[in-house]
């Protein structure tokens, strides 16, 4: 493991006292326009896209057919505000590493757009907020699921986790798969083994769409010490655990179908998204095998992929019952 440098490549010294608060511009001279878009930053917009695309299909798969739109919109909202607290609080906790790294380096708390302080203020506001706004516009129970993501994010995978182990993204990864459970909650008030399945695809599929990233810009994880696996191990070991994952995830996608929860057309779009996931798993393996690196790697080919998969598998999830 790398040593964390003393002064980042990124803005020199005093680009990492601003991540600590001793340099934040005052209020004054922070542009209101600038500030909101720094809060909004603070959420991660882009990630809550992703844990929105897995929330609402397993909403139409628990009402087999259209779920009462305004229990959508109340729980797409919780699940906004819930997921962007812990975003805000991670962000708060790892100021110190943004800093220093390239593709964090122009988040609101290190620039100073947003002080730390306000930083932790609105992650636990809207950590409260959200919790109370699931208890009573959804139910306890989704209530109960998204802090328990929330508190998992931040303490277990931020604060135990990500500087401590390579095993970091598996485990952490939980709190990415709770708004299938969350999704499933809300509409039935349990949870069923439909949503473990989705919740156990979601658990295997973010090492392997996680670690392509990390391969890429494995030099920042190392700079400050964050044990990521292409940090500790080489790019064929990197790739070995990628096909591993990827077998799994796409053999436990189609457990769904023998459960009785889905028609037809839900294992159909599964092994054909499935095979070309595994295709481009194992193109990755090979070019590691062959000892290719840089940008001939094309390891983003897999992570662009990913996401093209989970939204194509869960859209399938929302479809298929209006198809059997």
């Amino acid at each position: 493991m790398t040593a964390v440098e003393s002064r980042p490549t990124g803005g020199g010294t005093a680009h990492a006292r601003r991540a600590e608060g001793e340099l934040d511009p005052s209020p004054v001279h922070r542009p209101l326009g600038a500030r909101i878009k720094g809060f909004v930053a603070l959420t991660k917009p882009r990630i809550i896209e992703l844990l929105l695309i897995t929330t609402i299909p397993v909403m139409f798969l628990a009402e087999q057919g259209v779920p009462d739109l305004w229990l959508v919109l109340a729980t797409c909202v919780g699940g906004y505000l819930s997921a962007g607290g812990a975003n805000a609080l991670n962000m708060y906790i790892d100021r110190d590493i943004d800093a220093l790294m390239h593709r964090t380096e122009q988040r609101p708390l290190v620039t100073g757009v947003v002080s730390p302080r306000e930083g932790l203020v609105f992650g636990l506001t809207l950590a409260v907020v959200s919790t109370v706004w699931f208890g009573v516009l959804v139910n306890w129970l989704s209530a109960a699921l998204s802090l328990a993501a929330l508190l998992f994010y931040v303490v277990v995978y931020t604060m135990l986790l990500k500087r401590r182990t390579s095993q970091n993204i598996v485990w952490g990864g939980i709190a990415g798969c709770m708004p299938v459970l969350i999704g499933w909650s809300s509409v039935t008030n349990e949870v069923s083994w439909a949503a473990v399945v989705l919740f156990l695809v979601i658990f295997f599929w973010t090492p392997p769409h996680y670690w392509p990233l990390s391969m890429k810009v494995r030099d920042d994880y190392a700079r400050v010490g964050v044990p990521m696996l292409p940090v500790v191990a080489g790019n064929r070991t990197v790739a070995r655990q990628i096909v591993v994952y990827s077998w799994v995830m796409v053999a436990v996608s189609l457990t769904l179908w023998p459960l009785g929860y889905v028609g037809w057309f839900y294992p159909l779009v599964a092994v054909v998204a499935g095979g070309w996931w595994l295709w481009e798993a194992h193109a990755l393996q090979a070019r590691a095998k062959a000892g290719i690196t840089g940008a001939k790697l094309k390891e983003m080919r897999l992570f662009h992929w990913s996401i093209t998969y989970v939204s194509l598998l869960f859209v399938a999830v929302a479809v298929d019952p209006f198809l059997r």
